[in-house]
């Protein structure tokens, strides 16, 4: 409140006989609020539209940064941004491995929709999203924005399917993930580097994000900077080599907090901090190193440990610092959101699942969500709704394990966990709480006819 405000205010407040009096007092106060709301609104104005970027790490455990409970790894820059914004404590990744989980973030939608589901994008095959899909980026550039992909693309690697052609401006990065061949470093179109030093790959993402915010400064911008590391193999520069007391594993994600402080303090040296909304999540949980904190299993499952993922945002001037939510939400979300943001319109083509979380962002609302659902390949194997997860599916030795098939143990019910009490989904509740396991199985059954899959349906038929 203004200095001018809290003077009428108090004037309006004091005894008064005069009732006119304290009536143009009071018209006075409310002209001025209707003039600091216009000088407010005015000056937001001339920021025009936000700026958004989007980071992601590639196999990133949930427990592998300082406000998550890493202890052998310091984040201090992801820390300082959790510290100066939110970070969400049940945020998922909408498939368990790379490429589905890329295409849902890209694209508002569950990965099944997109055709994602049977095995990741390779040099060795055709899978991709189709340039029928309209990503962040695409939706984006319909809006004047400029976008840039610095990093891992792995959504297929036929011309078609190039960033270029899926609504980025730029790309600097690798098609696929590091372990597989050939792996080569491309400048937009052209090849630069094959086979890849992968040793300083972190640094020269970094050093390509900074130069494009530089560029763009004067224009609304959209960075998606999804880091190749720390999927394997681990490859760190000397500079960071030997920091950490968790190994290669441990420099590896202290060269990505490196960078993400790299990108705040460019943010911050342009003046471009209170207009811009940076985002830092992964895109699955952990594979052979790392830690999924408290949380059950690893990359691959359904469990939230292949699942949840660690979700921090940062926006000075929209988010309150200090934030810590537990609402359920997905990447799903990112598109709603930042299209929201940016003044656009959701397209009336297509189904998109993820809803607009702003509110939970900004306000500590509910999640809009009823139900999440999570996905082994083309099934769905589990579905979380509020505190509660109902499992149906898992794998065991490579096996697949059904919880609710009739002549299973637990009968056709499956296995209903309380995350708020057992984040570690180590006991079910399905007997406690009958109620609670027919309400989310009829989250299933309905997304099942939702869900435009033939596929889908031999989930609750095979034997």
């Amino acid at each position: 409140m203004s200095k001018n405000r809290m003077v009428v205010t108090r004037m309006v407040n004091a005894p008064s006989k005069n009732l006119l009096c304290r009536a143009l007092l009071l018209i006075l106060m409310l002209l001025n609020i209707a003039c600091t709301t216009a000088h407010d609104a005015s000056s937001a104005a001339d920021k025009g539209p936000p700026n958004f970027i989007v980071i992601m790490a590639d196999d990133l455990g949930y427990g592998d940064i300082g406000v998550f409970g890493a202890s052998l790894i310091d984040t201090p820059n992801l820390d300082r941004m959790s510290n100066e914004g939110i970070r969400l404590e049940s945020f998922y990744a909408s498939a368990n491995t790379c490429t589905p989980s890329r295409g849902g973030l890209l694209t508002g939608r569950y990965p099944i929709r997109l055709d994602l589901v049977s095995d990741v994008a390779r040099p060795t095959n055709d899978i991709g999203l189709s340039p029928s899909e309209i990503t962040i980026g695409g939706a984006l550039q319909a809006l004047g924005y400029r976008t840039a992909l610095i990093g891992k693309w792995h959504l297929g690697h036929q011309p078609e399917r190039s960033p270029l052609h899926n609504g980025f401006d730029r790309f600097y990065g690798l098609l696929h993930s590091n372990d597989m061949h050939p792996l080569e470093l491309y400048d937009n179109t052209q090849v630069i580097e094959d086979p890849v030093n992968q040793s300083t790959l972190t640094e020269r993402y970094t050093t390509e994000a900074i130069r494009f915010i530089e560029e763009n400064q004067q224009h609304p911008f959209f960075l998606y900077l999804p880091h190749t590391m720390p999927h394997t193999p681990l490859f760190v520069s000397e500079r960071f080599e030997g920091q950490s007391q968790a190994g290669l594993y441990g420099d590896v994600v202290e060269t990505l907090d490196w960078s993400t402080g790299e990108i705040l303090n460019t943010l911050e040296r342009l003046g471009l901090d209170d207009n811009t909304m940076v985002i830092f999540t992964s895109d699955n949980g952990p594979w052979f190193e790392g830690s999924a904190g408290s949380l059950r299993d690893r990359k691959g499952v359904a469990w939230d440990g292949g699942l949840r993922v660690p979700f921090i945002a940062r926006w000075p001037s929209v988010i309150p610092p200090g934030q810590v939510s537990d609402e359920p939400t997905m990447n799903i979300d990112l598109f709603p959101t930042l299209l929201a943001l940016a003044g656009g319109e959701l397209p009336d083509d297509r189904v998109i699942d993820g809803k607009n979380i702003m509110p939970v962002l900004r306000d500590g609302a509910r999640s809009p969500h009823e139900a999440l659902f999570m996905f082994q390949n083309d099934r769905i194997a589990g579905v979380r709704s509020g505190q509660w997860k109902l499992v149906v599916e898992s794998n065991y030795l490579s096996v697949v394990t059904r919880f609710d098939h009739p002549d299973s143990y637990y009968g056709p019910t499956g296995l209903l966990f309380d995350l708020q009490r057992d984040p570690s989904e180590t006991y079910s509740y399905a007997r406690e709480y009958p109620d609670v396991v027919a309400r989310l199985r009829g989250y299933l059954e309905q997304a099942q006819r939702n869900f435009d899959s033939t596929i889908l349906e031999s989930m609750w038929n095979r034997p």
